[in-house]
C-alpha cells in the first residue's frame, strides 16, 4: 500500500495564491494525498476557492486563529496521512511528478525525505535556489548554519511531527523541522536530490529580520547550547555580509 501524504495549506486573504497552490496539488501524479486547508476566516474569495475545489480538498476549516503557527497546528490536528508536508498559499510543487519522485527515492520507507527549493520573484520569475546550501546528508548539526532545508521541501513522517511552538512568532518552522530531525533515525533521512517546491521571496522572516534572528538564537541555544550558538551566529554574520556583497541580496 502506498503511503498517504498529508499536504497542509494555511491561508488568509490569499485568494489568487491559494488557486496556484491547489492547482499544484491537483496536478500531482501521486494520488494518495490527504489535502487539508486551514483558512483564517478570510474576507476575500478564499473560501469560495476552497469550495470550488472540493474534489481535491479532503478537509478544511475557516475560522479566526492566533496567527500562522496556530493555523499550522490546526492543520496537523486534521491531517491523517503517514507523512506531512506544508505547502502554504502561494507555494507550489516544483513539478507534477514531485511527490512520486520523492517517495521513489528509496525502496524502504524513510523517516524524512528532503530536497531543494526554488525562489521566485513577485512576478513568478525563477531566481535560483535558496542562499543556504542543501546539505548532502541532513542531520541536526546541519541547522547550526540556519534553516538549510525549508518546510516546503521536507516530507516528514507524521509520528515525528510535534506541534509548532507558538511562543515563536516568526521562526517556529526552524524549531519544528529541527525537532523532527532530532527524533528521526539518521539512516532514514533521504536526500532526494530533487527540487521539491517553489516559493516567492519576501516571507515573514525576511520582513522581520532582526526579530527572526533573535528567535533563531533562542532556538539554537535550546538545541545546541550557548557557546556553539554564539560561535555559529558570528560565522553566519560573516557569511551574510559576503553573500550580500557578491549577490546583492541576503
Amino acid at each position: 500500500m502506498r503511503e498517504k501524504v498529508s499536504i497542509i495549506t494555511v491561508c488568509y486573504n490569499a485568494e489568487q495564491d491559494l488557486k496556484k497552490t491547489i492547482e499544484s496539488v491537483r496536478n500531482q501524479t501521486y494520488k494518495n494525498i490527504d489535502y487539508v486547508i486551514v483558512d483564517g476566516a478570510s474576507k476575500d474569495g478564499s473560501v469560495e476557492v476552497i469550495k470550488q475545489n472540493n474534489d481535491v480538498v479532503s478537509r478544511w476549516i475557516s475560522e479566526k486563529d492566533g496567527g500562522l503557527y496556530y493555523a499550522m497546528n490546526k492543520g496537523l490536528d486534521l491531517a491523517c496521512g503517514d507523512y506531512v508536508l506544508f505547502l502554504n498559499a502561494g507555494d507550489v510543487f516544483f513539478e507534477p511528478a514531485t511527490l512520486e519522485k520523492m517517495l521513489a527515492c528509496s525502496q524502504t520507507a524513510q523517516d524524512i525525505y528532503y530536497g531543494d527549493t526554488m525562489i521566485l520573484s513577485s512576478d513568478g520569475v525563477a531566481l535560483g535556489r535558496r542562499r543556504l546550501a542543501l546539505p548532502k546528508r541532513l542531520t541536526a548539526k546541519s541547522f547550526r548554519w540556519g534553516m538549510t532545508v525549508c518546510h516546503q521541501s521536507v516530507l516528514i513522517k507524521k509520528e515525528l511531527c510535534s506541534k509548532y511552538d507558538t511562543a515563536y512568532r516568526i521562526t517556529a518552522d526552524y524549531d519544528w523541522v529541527l525537532s523532527a530531525i532530532e527524533k528521526a533515525d539518521e539512516s532514514k533521512i533521504c536526500n532526494t536530490g530533487l527540487f521539491v517546491s517553489k516559493f516567492q521571496q519576501g516571507g515573514i522572516s525576511s520582513k522581520n529580520i532582526r526579530k527572526a534572528n533573535m528567535e533563531r538564537f533562542v532556538i539554537m541555544k535550546k538545541h545546541y547550547g550557548l557557546i556553539p550558538t554564539v560561535w555559529f551566529n558570528v560565522l553566519m554574520l560573516f557569511r551574510l555580509a559576503y553573500t550580500y556583497l557578491k549577490f546583492g541580496r541576503i
